[in-house]
């Protein structure tokens, strides 16, 4: 039992243990939470889902406590006084296990664990006894790590099982996920759902945020969704289906497969060959990569993120130096490169790459894909305004730029009060069609994806992958780096798995989930060596 809480009275699965009744948030003019009633009970896994901003990340907020509701009530099996901090949420048997992990990385597991609450022996932390309650949990609960492991040297599924860990070291009744498998393994992930099930099972009850409807499918008991702040459909898991979640999410019938023609590669666009890459730190993060993409198809990159994809992607467009090898955008076999169109990428910058045909969708449209404070208009020629087309004699042409915007706003359905309103003014989904239309309405020859659909609903994610097709069957060669196993199956047609900055194996799109999932965290050699890590300390 953990310091500092009293014995919990045995209480029966499915008493209520949750009940958030009438909760509403207001942020200056946006309301996050209107009237908002939702429960959960002993021994359930209740899933929230919605489109970005829908309001769910408030609410689990409201209910540990790091934010208060301005109207409304949150009762925790029956008491509903305020809840005053995440100190008191734990104390009322609430814990949480953040998107972004809050792990110290330089102490252990065993440290990091009880952290806060810590075993004490004459005055000092007793390390043995943190040891062996976290060899206890870990056999309770299914879920090994090596006690004496240092954090920052774990991946990040052992990472994620620490921090659930964690929070059950308090023993909880309700934990609370967010977004919890957004960096795991298909494998991992699966471990993950089933652990939750267990869980319930054990009467531990389980809110876990997501976006992925087969999770929900998989282990939810019953979902809410949530649309606008407000709950726009409670459901059972068992009499729904993706299609109903996706309606409920964004208020229409959406296409969930990827409905595409098969490919028909013509000659190679793309040529990387023997691609050394370091990240910001200057420790390798692409390790002697080659790897070509034809035109006429997409070549997908699968792989756990933080293995190389995002210093491969930035090397193609020309935002991060090259340590060795080469990037080659080669000639159409029908002409010559024409002036000012080198075929070389390998030392070139952004504006370099983008004039040779390269289009690219970066996976942080915040920081690399738009200006908030410019116009829509703007935003949509950023790196075309000095082309003939938008420009007289180096100035802009402000009618050609306007009516570009106003055919590219109905084109790409993004929804706005104006061409001249604010990039930064849009929704997720809005501010992604403004980076998606501004690149493929270059026509590229070769279009770099990366993450093209994060954050953004289902509507749009159904929108973004038609253009992503198009895209294709009009001849561009297209690279796809995405997080999304689903996202990377579904549209590739080639895939290419990285592990630890190194292309692994190639793969066909129909292949075994499992198998990718095994390839992903190295292969099965590496997998069954970390198993065989973690088991040994975790059965003393």
């Amino acid at each position: 039992m953990s310091a500092g809480r009293p014995a919990r009275a045995p209480r029966e699965v499915g008493e209520r243990l949750l009940d958030v009744r009438g909760v509403s948030k207001t942020f200056g003019s946006v309301r996050a939470n209107t009237d908002i009633t939702v429960h959960v009970d002993r021994g359930e896994v209740v899933a929230l889902l919605g489109e970005n901003g829908a309001g769910k990340s408030t609410l689990v907020k409201a209910i540990f406590g790091l934010l208060r509701p301005d109207s409304g009530t949150i009762a925790v099996t029956g008491s509903d006084r305020p809840i005053t901090g995440p100190a008191d949420a734990i104390a009322r048997g609430i814990g949480m296990v953040h998107q972004h992990f809050q792990l110290v990385p330089v102490m252990t597991v065993a440290e990091n664990i009880v952290l806060g609450h810590e075993p004490v022996r004459a005055g000092r932390v007793d390390l043995r006894a943190a040891r062996e309650r976290v060899r206890q949990l870990s056999s309770r609960y299914g879920l090994a790590v090596d006690p004496d492991a240092r954090v920052e040297d774990l991946p990040v599924g052992a990472q994620q099982r620490v921090e659930i860990l964690k929070a059950l070291s308090r023993d909880v009744d309700l934990l609370i996920l967010d977004e919890p498998t957004a960096v795991l393994t298909p494998q991992e992930t699966d471990e993950l759902l089933r652990v939750m099930r267990e869980l319930a099972d054990d009467g531990t009850s389980i809110l876990f945020i997501t976006h992925k409807l087969r999770e929900v499918l998989v282990a939810a008991d019953r979902a809410y969704v949530l649309r606008a702040g407000a709950v726009a459909g409670e459901v059972r898991a068992a009499d729904t289906d993706q299609a109903q979640l996706a309606r409920l999410m964004v208020g229409r019938d959406v296409v969930l497969r990827v409905e595409k023609p098969e490919a028909e590669p013509g000659a190679v666009v793309l040529d990387v060959a023997d691609l050394a890459v370091d990240d910001d730190r200057g420790v390798p993060a692409v390790r002697g990569l080659s790897l070509r993409v034809r035109a006429g198809e997409i070549l997908g990159v699968a792989g756990v993120e933080g293995n190389g994809q995002r210093e491969l992607v930035e090397a193609v467009a020309g935002m991060r130096p090259v340590s060795a090898g080469t990037i080659r955008l080669e000639a159409p076999a029908e002409a010559e490169p024409e002036a000012g169109r080198p075929a070389d990428l390998t030392r070139l910058g952004p504006g370099g790459v983008h004039a040779a045909g390269v289009g690219h969708i970066p996976e942080d449209r915040e920081k690399h894909g738009l200006v908030g404070g410019q116009s829509i208009a703007d935003n949509l020629v950023l790196n075309r305004f000095a082309e003939p087309r938008f420009a007289r004699h180096g100035v802009r042409d402000r009618a050609a730029v306007a009516a570009n915007a106003t055919a590219l706003r109905t084109d790409y359905d993004i929804r706005s009060a104006g061409i001249r309103a604010t990039a930064g003014s849009l929704s997720g989904g809005n501010k992604q069609k403004v980076v998606v239309a501004r690149e493929l309405s270059a026509q590229p020859r070769l279009l770099v994806a990366a993450q093209p659909t994060r954050g953004v609903d289902v509507g749009s994610i159904e929108f973004i992958h038609r253009q992503i097709v198009a895209a294709r069957d009009g001849g561009a060669a297209v690279l796809l780096v995405s997080a999304e196993l689903d996202e990377v199956l579904s549209l590739s047609d080639r895939i290419v798995v990285l592990h630890e900055g190194r292309i692994v194996a190639e793969v066909a799109p129909d292949v075994d989930r499992a198998e990718i999932g095994r390839l992903m965290a190295g292969g099965d050699r590496a997998a069954d060596e970390q198993a065989a890590e973690w088991a040994g300390p975790a059965a003393d």
